[in-house]
């Protein structure tokens, strides 16, 4: 897979104690790479990283994003063929509740990885991950292209377009014809066993099932572009294997904008109350509408376009809407019998397995 680009390569991974950055973790283990991981400690209860046991299987540093001697010294460290940079304050709402802590955190750090990268003198392909809510939103019925305006109502929404104004100035500023190569990537309304944080949908679907209680629902008329995990974290791999070795594409990357929307197909924008039934077709239960006129700015509608990955990557989602949830759903509920190393790397064989039968190139053996 993926051009064998990350066998026995060494990967620097920030936020691997995140919902995203330990499927990652994961994913790049059993591809054989050797994965230096650079984080806060997990901060749900329970956690993915040590749900997976990650600790044992990546050469892992507890580490502040904000703090740039650390991620200095952890970069020089690792001395990385490939850097994905995914550590964040990824929450909307709590950015309302610590706007100063969001900006260090997702517009600082990330110009604390691309500092340090300043320093790299040998091939490197470095992979910043921010939102799709990096657009200014204007509640459109189609979804944002990577040439639309940046932007964000929201402090969290507003730190992920200042990272993408960061992440192009240095691209150009400083390693337009170096030894590094940086791109960005946008992913959609990501879902997925594992996640634990408070103030996701599909966190709140499962407490509340497991307890009992009707799932709370704050915003059910939010359009947002549902897709598993597993479809970003291939467009990440992908897009960083063809940096790396130029030949694996058919189009010359050197010659593009490097920042890439990863979302799913249109037909994968659903409302939060369409999510929460599809839910409740795989877990019995109920839900109840919790909405407040007076609740901070969300956005109402949100889309992604993903013609630009298709046409320069070859890249296309997998998984549609409903096989989505059910794996989804199927991830948590397995994990009250299972271990959930065994269920997370059987859903990676049955993602790539039907990734390899859509006839995607990254799959190809």
């Amino acid at each position: 897979m993926f051009g064998d680009a990350f066998g026995n390569k060494s990967v620097w991974l920030s936020g691997d104690t995140g919902f995203k950055g330990a499927w990652l973790a994961q994913w790049l283990t059993q591809l054989g790479a050797k994965v230096h991981g650079f984080a806060q400690p997990p901060n749900t209860k329970p956690a993915l990283f040590e749900q997976l046991s990650l600790d044992r299987q990546v050469r892992h540093t507890v580490g502040d994003i904000r703090d740039f001697s650390a991620v200095r010294e952890s970069i020089k460290a690792a001395r990385p063929d490939f850097v994905f940079h995914l550590a964040a304050q990824s929450l909307v709402r709590l950015s309302y509740a610590q706007p100063l802590e969001t900006y260090q955190t997702n517009v600082l750090g990330t110009a604390h990885v691309l500092e340090a990268l300043r320093e790299v003198d040998w091939p490197c392909v470095a992979i910043c991950i921010t939102s799709d809510k990096c657009y200014e939103n204007r509640e459109w019925l189609h979804g944002y292209r990577e040439t639309d305006p940046l932007g964000g109502h929201d402090p969290y929404s507003a730190t992920k377009a200042a990272a993408e104004i960061a992440i192009a100035s240095y691209r150009r500023s400083f390693f337009a014809n170096g030894p590094v190569k940086v791109a960005s990537a946008r992913a959609g309304n990501v879902i997925g066993g594992g996640d634990w944080a408070t103030d996701r949908i599909v966190p709140d679907c499962v407490r509340a099932l497991k307890d009992g209680k009707p799932i709370p629902v704050r915003n059910k008329t939010a359009v947002r572009p549902w897709q598993h995990v597993l479809e970003p974290l291939s467009g990440y791999l992908w897009l960083a294997a063809m940096l790396a070795q130029p030949k694996l594409g058919k189009h010359d990357l050197s010659k593009v904008d490097l920042a890439f929307n990863f979302g799913p197909n249109a037909s994968s924008g659903r409302t939060v109350a369409e999510l929460v039934q599809e839910v409740l077709r795989h877990w019995t239960g109920s839900w109840k509408d919790l909405s407040d006129p007076n609740a901070v700015h969300e956005a109402g509608t949100l889309r992604l376009a993903i013609d630009k990955a298709h046409a320069l990557l070859d890249w296309a989602p997998v998984w549609e809407f409903a096989p989505t949830v059910e794996k989804t759903v199927s991830w948590y509920r397995g994990t009250q019998e299972q271990k959930a190393l065994d269920l997370t790397t059987r859903q990676i064989d049955e993602y790539v397995k039907d990734a390899r039968a859509a006839g995607l190139r990254w799959a190809a053996q």
